[in-house]
């Protein structure tokens, strides 16, 4: 339908429109008047993509002063659907608007998705097919090819036909108007012969709309390279951005492993080797890099990326990078080395403590001063200086310098910034005291530091998802003033949402996660005593959340023991979530080949995993949901308890309000996996007790605790067994779709609220070649 929303044609590919979605496009249209920045959260299953996408897209049919949009997503498939969706939306556009309502549509992924050079593309890992494209593309190792070439030589060198095809086309290398997928842009690339990872970079600048991760936004590595040209008039929205404060801290910290110093002390001396016979073999590169140093390498623009050879980038955040010359110190090659091999001989000293180590960046650089005379701005320069060498050396296979790269990347962070970071020494894991492991962690504790520049850039950044209650430490967490913060309910026709809240078994023993409970036989058949019962009554698929991998193993191992498994097994197969990606992707499928066939299956996973993260259980492949416990972080982990002092210190957030506003927001990503939309239901179970006090039932977002009645809390299992029965019954009653569609907006109601608010109905752009 094509309606008038406050004076703004929105063009929308279906009949109906939910309540709930007009007043997402009404908050997201105040949002881009304003030319500020959202946060809204809006129930699983109410059409969220398509909503965002059909009114910013309208935005910018018209209002083409606005920028292009960028959606992140967290994973692929996610990407995928976007683009689907958009497509739909395009075709429907097209079909009444015409040639004006062309757009450039394209999903943006790494190498290892992209790549079509069939040896490159089978390499494995993403590491290696970057290294492997690196080694066919790079500027140095073309420019050996030619010159074999010219000179009518034999070469040793292979090159990327498709790089090449590419770069050969230049400017005339573009995509035709449309959407388009990964597997789009590879067909594409195939029948045109050109490399449609190199493409779709090139085609960001033109793009109306690009679909890609957060870490092309978030993460300083990736963005400088990807988002660097983007304009302040783009508009971002950040999808399924519950977890987006963890994914800021991901970005901004680094560890350090033994291992990874050993392998660093190698690549220097590998890098050592390089530079000698350099010096013998072809000095006049070394001498043009220490001139190009003396100027400064930004001004220079040396470390601006071309062709393959964007292995490396700064992990500071682009404004707080030197713009000025790298100290004298360093500026040789061989006395960078022997700086970089001073460094790493002092974290290894560092790494042999016995105790536990914490500090801030200051007292460690204070410490690294007058241990090894290496100063803090020295070490700010460390990873560019390394990124000028590697490239001055001519070296491809970027993956085998990893390590070094690695502690480059620490050097440079810890150089860098003093507020917002902690280190911490960890010199074994605490579940296996008597055997070493030391870790040397650079935590970020400030969330804000990787996306301030972004709410910074661009004019309009919109953080959304289902589960983002409590809505307002969002903007706290993130440090930033939104224009619109909007928490929408869901309408519903009929009750297909039924959340319970089990506080004791049959035998009336209060059951928890709790530390002190859990390893107690009487909890643990007590949940082997809900899993049984709601196995008999819920028909095809049912899901188990557990609060840890090694809780699962330890729980399921009891249950064996007892035969609890063999008593669930009469009603459902049972399949396991393990930390392997493709057993655990095994498992998945033959879940749903079972709950396919009729014989039903329950799937037992874990909170905070791939599962619960990314896999819908829409219809009948979740039918109930159960949320064993509260998915605490552990909280004995010192990173942990830095990040929750700092937060106390600068943010005033109470560490209990900020522990249980995590636990609480995974287990609603948890059990919100069973709707999928309003014509599905499921059953939602919360086996603990604590979810009966008000401080963790008040964090589940509203379209959860609306339906969280009086009668649905402090249950034991026999109760709860009634409830889920009296639901299924209910729910296996004809669904009258009439009714639903009261509450429906058709086109007639949205030209009602139009008119109400004073706007006449929607003209739309007639399509090109109609009057």
């Amino acid at each position: 339908m094509i309606f008038n929303l406050e004076g703004l044609t929105v063009y929308f590919p279906y009949e109906y429109v939910y309540p709930e979605q007009y007043k997402y496009m009404l908050e997201l249209k105040h949002g881009l008047d304003a030319k500020g920045h959202g946060c809204l959260e809006m129930p699983t299953g109410t059409g969220k993509t398509i909503t965002c996408l059909a009114l910013i897209t309208s935005y910018q049919l018209a209002h083409p002063e606005c920028g292009k949009l960028i959606y992140c997503t967290r994973t692929v498939p996610e990407m995928e659907k976007v683009l689907a969706e958009l497509r739909v939306l395009q075709a429907y556009r097209e079909k009444h608007v015409g040639k004006a309502s062309e757009i450039m549509a394209l999903g943006l992924s790494s190498r290892k998705n992209m790549c079509i050079h069939p040896r490159v593309a089978d390499e494995g890992s993403r590491e290696s097919v970057d290294a492997r494209c690196r080694r066919l593309t790079a500027s140095w190792v073309r420019e050996k090819h030619m010159d074999c070439v010219s000179r009518e030589e034999e070469t040793s060198t292979e090159l990327c036909q498709f790089f090449e095809d590419y770069e050969k086309e230049g400017p005339d290398a573009v995509l035709p108007p449309g959407v388009y997928t990964l597997a789009d842009l590879r067909e594409f690339g195939r029948k045109k012969g050109w490399c449609p990872y190199f493409l779709a970079r090139h085609m960001i600048g033109v793009a109306n709309v690009v679909v890609y991760n957060y870490q092309y936004l978030l993460d300083p590595k990736v963005s400088s390279l990807v988002s660097r040209e983007l304009e302040k008039e783009c508009v971002v929205v950040f999808d399924e951005a519950h977890n987006i404060d963890n994914v800021c801290i991901e970005a901004l910290s680094v560890n350090i492993r033994q291992q990874t110093l050993d392998a660093a002390g190698r690549n220097i001396t590998s890098l050592s080797g390089k530079i000698e016979r350099a010096k013998q073999t072809d000095a006049r590169r070394l001498r043009e890099e220490y001139a190009r140093l003396v100027d400064g390498l930004a001004q220079q623009g040396v470390l601006r990326r071309g062709g393959g050879e964007d292995a490396l980038q700064n992990p500071v955040i682009p404004d707080d990078i030197l713009r000025e010359a790298v100290p004298g110190n360093i500026r040789r090659a061989e006395h960078f080395v022997a700086f970089l091999r001073r460094f790493v001989e002092y974290l290894k000293t560092r790494m042999r403590a016995t105790q536990v180590e914490q500090e801030t960046p200051a007292a460690f650089l204070a410490h690294l001063q007058q241990s090894v005379a290496i100063d803090g701005k020295t070490l700010k320069f460390c990873y560019d200086r390394l990124t000028s060498l590697l490239k001055t050396l001519e070296i491809v296979d970027t993956e085998e310098y990893n390590a070094v790269s690695l502690v480059a990347d620490f050097g440079t962070l810890v150089g860098t910034y003093q507020a917002g970071f902690s280190l911490i020494l960890e010199p074994y894991d605490e579940r296996y005291p008597n055997i070493p492991d030391p870790v040397f962690q650079l935590c970020c504790l400030d969330a804000s530091l990787a996306v301030r520049p972004v709410f910074e850039k661009f004019q309009s950044v919109f953080i959304t998802s289902g589960t983002l209650s409590p809505i307002e430490l969002y903007p706290r967490l993130l440090s930033f003033n939104p224009v619109c913060i909007s928490s929408l309910p869901m309408t519903l026709t009929r009750e297909c949402l039924c959340p319970v809240v089990i506080t004791r078994g049959a035998d009336q023993q209060a059951v928890s996660t709790k530390f002190d409970m859990r390893d107690d036989p009487g909890v643990i058949q007590n949940y082997g005593r809900i899993l049984i019962d709601l196995a008999a009554t819920v028909p095809d698929g049912l899901v188990a959340f557990f609060v840890s991998y090694s809780y699962m193993e330890q729980i399921v191992s009891k249950w064996h023991e007892t035969g609890v498994l063999q008593q669930v097994m009469q009603h459902k197969l049972v399949f396991i979530e393990t930390q392997d990606v493709v057993e655990t992707s095994l498992a998945l499928d033959n879940y749903r080949r079972a709950c396919n066939c009729g014989r039903g299956a329950v799937f037992l996973s874990v909170a905070r995993g791939k599962v619960a993260e990314g896999i819908d259980f829409d219809r009948h492949y979740g039918r109930a949901v159960i949320m064993y416990g509260v998915p605490y972080q552990y909280t004995l982990s010192r990173v942990l308890r830095a990040r929750l002092e700092y937060l106390r210190e600068t943010f005033q957030i109470k560490e209990a309000d900020f522990l249980a506003f995590d636990a609480v927001r995974q287990a609603a990503q948890c059990v919100g996996r069973v709707i999928r939309s309003k014509a599905d239901y499921g059953l939602m179970v919360f086996a603990d007790k604590r979810y009966n006090s008000h401080d963790k039932r008040g964090k589940l977002p509203g379209w959860i605790t609306t339906h969280l009645h009086e009668q649905q809390l402090n249950l034991s299992t026999d109760m709860a067994v009634q409830i889920a029965r009296a639901f299924m019954r209910e729910m296996a009653q004809p669904y009258d779709r009439g009714v639903a569609g009261k509450q429906l907006l058709d086109q007639a109601a949205c030209d009602a609220l139009a008119k109400q608010a004073g706007f006449e109905a929607p003209r739309a752009i007639p399509p090109s070649g109609q009057s």
